[in-house]
């Protein structure tokens, strides 16, 4: 499991104390203070018709998504980033469809190089 969270050092070793008191936690690991990569997945569902179904086509390739399921109306859209990303992406389709339904993994992330969580 992966939680995200913003705080001082304080507050996140009280998580840190928090989360080792879960019996079925192994091990606690802080991301923060290393190199890492953090992505987060979206699917999403978009309502369009006409010029707004090629835009999201569009926007869909230049944010490096997949369109995985297609009816007359709705697209569904597969797509894995920066929070920061996913958010683009979302804004850009407001003007030309209607979003209709959105999931959202929550940020996960490893890090980088050889460094092996154990």
């Amino acid at each position: 499991m992966t939680i995200q969270t913003v705080g001082d050092e304080k507050a996140i070793e009280q998580i840190e104390k928090q989360l080792h008191k879960l019996v079925d936690v192994l091990r606690v690991s802080e991301l923060g203070q290393g190199a890492h990569v953090e992505r987060e997945i979206m699917l999403v569902k978009v309502q369009a018709s006409g010029y707004g179904r090629e835009e999201v086509k569009r926007n869909t390739e230049i944010f490096r998504g997949q369109i995985i399921d297609v009816t007359p109306s709705i697209y569904t859209v597969q797509l894995a980033g920066t929070s920061d990303k996913l958010d683009a992406f979302l804004a850009s389709l407001r003007d030309v469809a209607r979003i209709v339904e959105v999931a959202r993994s929550g940020v996960v992330g490893l890090s980088r190089g050889d460094k092996i969580m154990r």
